[in-house]
């Protein structure tokens, strides 16, 4: 396997624009979207076309450099462009509710611009600055992937069988991949892995996205209707769940893609070890609980369709929660780039919380 799962970037900037992997076109079809502004950017965030909490966090990042730009070329005061760069970060903010590294990301640059207008530096030092943050928490995302990866590699034995959901893969991230960065790891560890993936309805990131990147690198992947998680559990086909997060409470609740609560349910009632593979930027100091995690509700249009056939007689209501909370109570363990992080979590987690 290469360095990174993809021999492109799942987010770039380049040429004063921000070009993302359009992901609502996969498998079909590899193609860029760009965005030149921060309302075509916002525009591929609830779109889809970019997904993954770690992955809208780089996205934001060089969004907010993206923004400065824009204010410096208008002209004006650097006073005047961090109002510009405020307002836009509201409306990234804005995109997605769930996802906190979007909120880490957006943060950590405002941080940035903020210090520097007060240290009275120009419009081009702090565009630079800005830019070079954005490159940073790339770069950082990559390597906390490949961090956590290999620590969660030492958890499956060669031949293991890893059943998960969504995408948590290389297109979720920077580059590489939380809880398919698991499986990578161990690949890359000389293991044989298969993977069971979840459709994941009714948006099927795990049957359009996790099958497409795992089959481009050469991985052994299985797609499953979610309704059939619990026959394969049942079976003794899975050694070991792993799924991603967009934002773990600090009490270790954990919200990822809708489905994921009852896989974990599954996974206890089969004895299964049940991990949830993030990096410490999807791990919120400020939300006590999981009670305390916002769920974003998406279009209902997204569950009374299949592709662009309509599922449901007219008339008929549909309830599309995004995200569902998984009680720490029922996961093994966190597998972080500080390694794996077990109960009891109010002890454990100490160096993921750290901000």
């Amino acid at each position: 396997m290469s360095s990174l799962p993809f021999p492109f970037p799942v987010v770039a900037y380049k040429d004063d624009r921000i070009v993302l992997i359009d992901q609502t076109l996969l498998p079909d079809r590899l193609a860029w979207r760009e965005c030149a502004d921060i309302p075509s950017l916002c525009r591929a965030i609830v779109e889809l076309a970019v997904r993954g909490a770690p992955a809208i966090g780089v996205a934001a990042a060089y969004g907010l450099a993206l923004s400065w730009r824009l204010a410096a070329s208008r002209g004006g005061t650097t006073e005047d462009m961090l109002k510009c760069l405020e307002h836009d970060r509201d409306l990234l903010a804005a995109t997605r509710p769930t996802a906190v590294n979007l909120f880490w990301a957006l943060d950590r640059l405002g941080k940035v611009a903020r210090r520097l207008v007060a240290g009275r530096k120009s419009a081009d030092q702090i565009g630079s600055a800005l830019l070079e943050e954005a490159h940073r928490v790339l770069d950082e995302d990559i390597a906390m992937c490949r961090a956590l990866g290999r620590a969660g590699a030492e958890l499956l034995s060669e031949g293991a069988t890893v059943l998960t959901h969504c995408n948590a893969g290389g297109l979720a991230t920077g580059g590489y991949g939380t809880a398919v960065g698991v499986v990578y790891g161990a690949i890359e560890a000389g293991k044989t892995i298969r993977v069971f993936a979840d459709e994941t309805r009714p948006l099927l990131q795990g049957a359009r996205l996790t099958a497409w990147e795992l089959v481009d690198q050469g991985v052994d992947v299985t797609v499953i209707c979610d309704s059939a998680a619990a026959t394969v559990l049942k079976q003794g086909r899975i050694d070991a769940v792993i799924t991603g997060a967009d934002r773990i409470a600090a009490n270790g609740d954990a919200a990822n893609k809708i489905g994921t609560y009852p896989l974990a349910v599954l996974a206890e009632r089969h004895e299964v070890p049940f991990y949830i593979a993030a990096p410490a930027s999807t791990f919120d100091p400020d939300t006590p609980d999981g009670e305390g995690i916002v769920i974003e509700e998406r279009d209902p249009d997204e569950v009374h369709t299949f592709g662009s056939v309509r599922a449901t007689p007219e008339g008929v209501a549909a309830w599309n929660p995004a995200f569902d909370v998984t009680p720490a109570a029922l996961i093994t363990a966190f597998i972080t780039e500080h390694g794996v992080l077990r109960p009891p979590f109010h002890q454990s987690l100490g160096p993921v919380l750290k901000r």
